[in-house]
C-alpha cells in the first residue's frame, strides 16, 4: 500500500498554511492599529514618527495580509494548531511591533529628537535613541503587548507622543488579548475559534458563542476605559502636579495611565511612573482602576447585566482576591515599617493623605500608603509604581514578589500562575493529606468553586494547576539565579528574583535592573519570560515541540 501523501495549501503541508494564515491575520490587524497611530501623529505634526509609522504598517501589512491571501484555503485549526498560534502571534506581534519604535529611532534627525525633551529637565537626549538597537526596540514591544510594563524608555516625557500612544495602545489591546480580539473579528462559526480562546487559559465564557463572548468583553472594557479616563483627568487636575498642566496635557495623561492601568500593563508617560504625582488622590482612584482588571470579565458581565453586585462577592476567585489584598497590605505595611527608621521626621507628603496627621507617626502613615498602592499594584500585575522599591528590605521585596507570582483572576487582563491555581493546589494538598487518614474503600469527594467533584476530577484539576504552578516556579528560579549574576555587584538575589517575578508575571515593577544598560543575556532572558509569562509556558512547549518534531504524534 502506497503511504498518503500529507494535504497541503499552495505547496506548503496543511499544518504550517493554517498556522501562517491566522498569524497572518493578527498581523494584519496590528498594521491596522499603526495605520490608527499615524493620525496620532499627524495630529501633534510629529512628521518623521507619522513616516515612521507608515512604513511600519506597510511593512506588517505586507508579511500579514500575504501570508492572510496566500493561505486563505487552509482548513479550519484544531487546539494543536491554537496553541501554536497562541505562540507565534505573541512572538510575531512583539516582532513586528518593534518597528515603529525602531524605524522612528532612526527616522527622527538628532535635532527633531531633542526638541521632544521637556523643558527644564536635568537630560538632555530623547529616550527614543535607545530604540536604535533593535533588542531594545523588541523588549519594548514585548513587555508591552504581553502588558509586562518594564521598559528601555529611561525618560518617557521624552518620547514622542505618538510613540507614548503606541506604547499604551499595545498594552490596552494586549490586556484583553489581541488574539481573542482577532477572534472576535475575523472568526467564522465553527472555524476553531474556541481552540484559538482557550489557547488563552480564558475558558469561562460569557455567550455560548466565543465570538460573542469576547465582543462582550470589549465592550465592557471600552467601557471602564471611558470611566476611568474621566475619574483620572479630574485627579490629576485637583492634584499639586496636575493643576498647572494644560488642561490637554492632564487629559493626554488620564487617557494613557487609564489604558495601561485597566489592561494591568503598566505603562507610564510620566517619569517615575505615578510617583511623579505624589499624590494621595490619584493613587486611590488607582486602586479601583487596577482591582477591575485583575478580577474576571464574566463576572463584570454578570455584574453589569444583573445590577446585582452580590455576584461580584459570590465568586470565588474574587472573594480570595480581596482576601488577598487585606491580608498583603497589612503583612507589606508592617513588614515596611519594622525596616524603617522610627522616627518621627515624615517623608514628603507625610500622613497629610490621612488627614490626622497628629494621630499617627508619618513615617508609618507613610509606609502604609506606599505598601497598600505597591502591593494592589503587583498582585493585579499592573506594575505602576509609587515608591522607590529598589531602596526597600530584602523581606519588602520578596513579599511583592510572592504578589507578583499569584497574580489576579483567571479570565482576567492579568499574569501570574492566578488566584484559581493557587487554591486549587492548597485544596489539592489538603485533600492528599485527608486521604491518607480514610479506608481504602471510602468514596472522596470535595467541594469547590460551586462544583462536587470526585476523586477522578479532583486529581485531574490539582495535577494541571501543579503542572503548570511548577513548571513556571522552575523557570521563574532558574532565570533569578541566572540574573543575580547578570544583574551586576549592586544587587542582590532579592533583587534578581523581583525583577524575574515582575518580567514573568507580566507586572513592570523594578528594582532598577532593567534598563537600556542592562546586559543583552539577560534582556533577552526577560524577553522569554515576558512571553512564557502571558500564555502560561504551555503553549510554548507546544511551540517548542512543533519547531523540533513537527506536529505530528
Amino acid at each position: 500500500m502506497a503511504p498518503s501523501r500529507r494535504p497541503t495549501v499552495a505547496g506548503w503541508p496543511a499544518d504550517v498554511a493554517i498556522i501562517a494564515r491566522d498569524v497572518g491575520s493578527l498581523l494584519a490587524l496590528e498594521s491596522a492599529l499603526m495605520t490608527v497611530s499615524v493620525l496620532v501623529a499627524l495630529v501633534f505634526q510629529e512628521w518623521y514618527v507619522a513616516f515612521a509609522f507608515f512604513t511600519a504598517g506597510g511593512v506588517t501589512a505586507a508579511f500579514g495580509l500575504g501570508a492572510r491571501v496566500a493561505f486563505e484555503d487552509a482548513p479550519d485549526p484544531r487546539m494543536k494548531h491554537g496553541m501554536i498560534i497562541a505562540a507565534a502571534g505573541w512572538l510575531m506581534t512583539a516582532v513586528f511591533g518593534s518597528l515603529p519604535f525602531l524605524f522612528t529611532a532612526y527616522f527622527l534627525p538628532p535635532e527633531v529628537a531633542a526638541s521632544y525633551v521637556p523643558a527644564g529637565v536635568d537630560y538632555a537626549t530623547s529616550s527614543i535613541q535607545y530604540f536604535r538597537n533593535p533588542l531594545h526596540a523588541l523588549f519594548e514591544s514585548m513587555s508591552g503587548w504581553t502588558g509586562s510594563g518594564l521598559t528601555m524608555a529611561v525618560n518617557e516625557p521624552s518620547l514622542p507622543r505618538a510613540i507614548q500612544w503606541w506604547r499604551s495602545l499595545i498594552q490596552w489591546v494586549g490586556g484583553v488579548g489581541v488574539i481573542v480580539l482577532t477572534v472576535s473579528i475575523l472568526a467564522r462559526p465553527g472555524s476553531g475559534s474556541y481552540a484559538l480562546y482557550r489557547s488563552e487559559a480564558r475558558e469561562e465564557k460569557i455567550h455560548p458563542s466565543v465570538v460573542s463572548t469576547v465582543r462582550t468583553v470589549w465592550k465592557i472594557f471600552v467601557g471602564y476605559t471611558l470611566v476611568s479616563v474621566t475619574v483620572l483627568f479630574v485627579a490629576i487636575r485637583l492634584s499639586d502636579y496636575g493643576s498647572s498642566l494644560p488642561l490637554w496635557e492632564a487629559g493626554w495623561q488620564a487617557l494613557n495611565h487609564a489604558m495601561t492601568g485597566l489592561s494591568t500593563g503598566g505603562f507610564s508617560v510620566t517619569n517615575n511612573s505615578i510617583t511623579t504625582y505624589d499624590s494621595p488622590l490619584i493613587e486611590f482612584v488607582l486602586l479601583p482602576v487596577m482591582s477591575l482588571g485583575a478580577i474576571a470579565f464574566p463576572v463584570h458581565y454578570v455584574v453589569l447585566r444583573d445590577r446585582d453586585f452580590s455576584e461580584l462577592l459570590g465568586d470565588l476567585q474574587t472573594q480570595w482576591l480581596l482576601i488577598a489584598f487585606i491580608v498583603g497590605v497589612v503583612v507589606l505595611g508592617i513588614q515596611n515599617v519594622v525596616s524603617i527608621p522610627f522616627t518621627t521626621k515624615a517623608f514628603e507628603g507625610g500622613a497629610n493623605w490621612l488627614g490626622i496627621g497628629s494621630l499617627i507617626n508619618p513615617v508609618v502613615a507613610d509606609a502604609f500608603r506606599d505598601s497598600t498602592f505597591q502591593w494592589i499594584s503587583a498582585l493585579s500585575c499592573t506594575g505602576f509604581q509609587s515608591a522607590p522599591i529598589g531602596k526597600w528590605s530584602a523581606g519588602g521585596k520578596l513579599i511583592l514578589s510572592g504578589a507578583m507570582v499569584i497574580g489576579g483572576a483567571a479570565g482576567s487582563t492579568v499574569g501570574g500562575i492566578k488566584i484559581i491555581r493557587a487554591y486549587t493546589i492548597s485544596r489539592g494538598i489538603a485533600w492528599q493529606f485527608r486521604r491518607v487518614f480514610l479506608p481504602a474503600n471510602t468514596v472522596v469527594s470535595i467541594q469547590m468553586d460551586g462544583r462536587r467533584l470526585d476523586r477522578t476530577e479532583m486529581e485531574r484539576e490539582f495535577s494541571e494547576a501543579a503542572i503548570v504552578s511548577l513548571l513556571w516556579v522552575i523557570l521563574l528560579v532558574v532565570s533569578s539565579l541566572l540574573l543575580v549574576n547578570l544583574a551586576g555587584p549592586n544587587f542582590t538575589y532579592a533583587d534578581a528574583l523581583f525583577e524575574v517575578a515582575s518580567a514573568q508575571g507580566n507586572v513592570g515593577l523594578s528594582t532598577g535592573i532593567t534598563g537600556p544598560t542592562m546586559n543583552p543575556l539577560a534582556e533577552g532572558m526577560f524577553l522569554l519570560n515576558m512571553w512564557v509569562g502571558r500564555l502560561e509556558i504551555i503553549p510554548i512547549l507546544v511551540f517548542a515541540r512543533a519547531i523540533l518534531y513537527g506536529l505530528e504524534p
